[in-house]
């Protein structure tokens, strides 16, 4: 078993607040042993970071930079969902992103690694998600990234 806590610690991560909805949803949901965490777009202290869209305002790397922070703030619910117990959390199934960019961008995978390059190491190195990184000509609140996931737990606890 691949300990969170340890990767915190090794990894040097700090996971912030979990930040609290901008829209009337709920910022996610257990279903039998599957946590399923809204799409989250990159907020530090419910201030929107990287607003605009890849290609044009946007670099790559500030997308990568941008999908990261999407990545802790997934991990920050997940937390929330697993009664904060990380611990729970078996492997992550899937990393899904909307890409906020020009027509001719071309590379929303390599933005969305940024996610996946935080999730992978976070849960031991599998790498198991599959990520969906379509591009889109608007995401809300103008956020170049809206990575989401859906985590299965096999461990027990998760309620």
């Amino acid at each position: 078993m691949y300990e969170t806590s340890i990767a915190s610690s090794v990894l040097g991560i700090i996971l912030p607040a979990a930040s609290v909805p901008q829209a009337n949803y709920v910022p996610w949901v257990v279903s039998q042993k599957l946590v399923f965490v809204a799409g989250q777009i990159p907020l530090i202290e419910g201030k929107a970071q990287f607003v605009g869209k890849l290609g044009r305002e946007i670099s790559v790397e500030q997308g990568q930079q941008a999908a990261r922070l999407c990545a802790l703030n997934i991990l920050s619910h997940l937390r929330n969902a697993c009664g904060g117990d990380l611990d729970k959390v078996a492997r992550c199934a899937k990393v899904g992103a909307f890409v906020n960019c020009v027509p001719e961008f071309g590379d929303q995978p390599a933005v969305v690694n940024g996610a996946s390059d935080l999730i992978v190491p976070y849960f031991g190195g599998r790498k198991e998600q599959r990520p969906r990184p379509p591009g889109r000509g608007g995401v809300r609140r103008a956020a170049c990234a809206l990575p989401r996931s859906r985590v299965p737990g096999s461990r027990s606890g998760l309620p």
